[in-house]
């Protein structure tokens, strides 16, 4: 018996040896230099992913990319569209930077810069490519994942489908997986044409958020 629970303790502290190499990794990550250099802002990489190698999460945000105050913060939805995130899931700031809590991974790591129209240039694939599985296999079960955005909802889900059938088919997923859209501002207008999301979806979501959390 005590040899199984030692053996049992040697592993969980070798899992958070390799997963803390694995942030390491992630961190010093200076794949999208070059890349980073062409755009519009020049910035550096600065690789963004709010996640402990010693406490499995309770809930997963599988976000996009960080935005441009999230790349000067280093701190994930810190701006406006976290505050609708956290209003979507009726918690408070320090429930949502609680790292014994959520995890919050996006499918790039990093600002990936403006386009010449000055809007969020999409994801590097070459980001998820890399990292994904291995943050994934790192963070395990987790009880909830919400899927914010099409990027999240086509690498977890697969297939085609846009981002409002993927969320109109919420109850497909519930209570496991939430697909959420992006809490932009950019999506007031995407809002209002589908109240349904806050009226049907949003209760459940908030239900789910705070049985979970317990």
């Amino acid at each position: 018996m005590n040899g199984n629970i030692g053996s049992f303790d040697a592993f969980c502290v070798a899992m958070t040896s390799s997963f803390q190499h694995l942030l390491t990794d992630i961190h010093a990550c200076a794949l999208c230099k070059e890349r980073f250099a062409l755009t519009a802002t020049q910035h550096r990489p600065r690789p963004v992913l709010w996640v402990s190698p010693d406490v499995a999460p309770r809930i997963l945000i599988a976000g996009q990319a960080p935005g441009a105050r999230v790349h000067e913060s280093g701190r994930p939805f810190s701006d406006p569209s976290g505050d609708r995130l956290r209003d979507w899931l009726q918690i408070d700031e320090a429930t949502f930077y609680d790292k014994s809590k959520l995890a919050i991974a996006p499918m790039a790591f990093c600002f990936p810069g403006y386009d010449a129209k000055g809007s969020d240039l999409p994801p590097p694939p070459i980001c998820a490519k890399t990292w994904r599985t291995p943050v994934m296999n790192m963070l395990g079960d987790v009880p909830l994942t919400l899927l914010v955005g099409g990027y999240a909802m086509k690498w977890h889900l697969g297939g085609a489908r846009n981002v409002t059938q993927r969320v109109m088919d919420w109850q497909s997923h519930a209570p496991k997986v939430f697909p959420l859209p992006h809490p932009s501002w950019r999506n007031t207008g995407w809002l209002k044409k589908n109240p349904w999301f806050e009226a049907d979806l949003l209760p459940v979501l908030r239900a789910r958020v705070s049985e979970v959390l317990k």
